[in-house]
């Protein structure tokens, strides 16, 4: 098989360590009801143990030269679209319906944010999403009020999943290694999630997080400043409160109190 390398352009680092792969695919119980979609499969190391599963899989790769690589993984279970993960219509490709989608992959981490945002926006509810990501994003998904890494998306995220960070990956794992440490995250849908506006309440954090050193009033001035008051007041938050000290549920209840 021809020896094909990796592309800076793509963020290419190809996971190589087996235990590690392993790992990672033991990391979701799957029945023969279900789906797991895999982003960048790449020379489909992480493919060889998904594909073992008894549900349906579905991968995404944009790099054509991965074509001799991954072929031989293809059957009646195992489907894969060649062409930019970014700019799938999912549902259209999701051809029967299925009791849980997974999405478990070692992504590109200059589009790690991109790549959930198209997962979110797609309409389909995925249960669980394995990741293997940069541990400095791994730790800004699982992060606490009142750390640094705590920002909009965390918000974002932690409405929908509980997130928790499974393990490090040493960049010796990789070929070639990477400059930084990653870590495999997993992020688990909640059983119950209190119906929002996606893209409103999106746009809500990104605002109230956009200046991180002032306060939560200055971010959201243009806002019902009182209704905002009130639900601070009623948590026993000071009026001068920066938004990295707010809990994720204060930020849902601010936001229904504005709606």
């Amino acid at each position: 098989m021809e020896k094909v390398q990796a592309k800076k352009s793509l963020g290419q680092n190809f996971l190589k360590d087996e235990n590690i792969l392993l790992n990672i695919a033991r990391a979701v119980d799957v029945t023969k009801d279900d789906l797991i979609i895999e982003i960048g499969p790449g020379k489909g190391a992480l493919t060889k143990y998904l594909s073992k599963k008894e549900c349906d899989l579905l991968c995404y790769e944009i790099d054509k030269r991965m074509e001799s690589f991954l072929e031989p993984f293809v059957s009646e279970k195992v489907k894969i679209i060649y062409g930019d993960f970014l700019e799938a219509n999912l549902k259209k490709d999701i051809i029967r319906p299925y009791q849980n989608i997974y999405v478990v992959a070692n992504i590109p981490y200059y589009i790690t944010t991109p790549i959930i945002e198209h997962l979110m926006s797609s309409g389909l509810v995925i249960s669980a999403m394995v990741l293997l990501v940069q541990k400095e994003v791994a730790l800004r998904f699982s992060a606490k009020p009142k750390s640094k890494d705590y920002g909009y998306f965390t918000v974002y995220l932690q409405h929908y999943f509980d997130i928790k960070r499974l393990f490090d990956v040493s960049p010796k794992c990789f070929s070639p290694e990477p400059k930084v440490i990653s870590s495999v995250i997993c992020l688990k849908r909640k059983d119950k999630i209190v119906p929002i506006n996606e893209k409103n309440f999106f746009a809500f954090l990104k605002k109230a997080f956009q200046q991180k050193r002032k306060t939560l009033h200055n971010n959201l001035k243009d806002y019902a400043w009182e209704k905002i008051r009130l639900v601070l007041e009623k948590n026993d938050f000071s009026l001068n409160v920066r938004a990295e000290e707010i809990p994720y549920e204060v930020f849902v209840q601010i936001y229904e109190a504005l709606n």
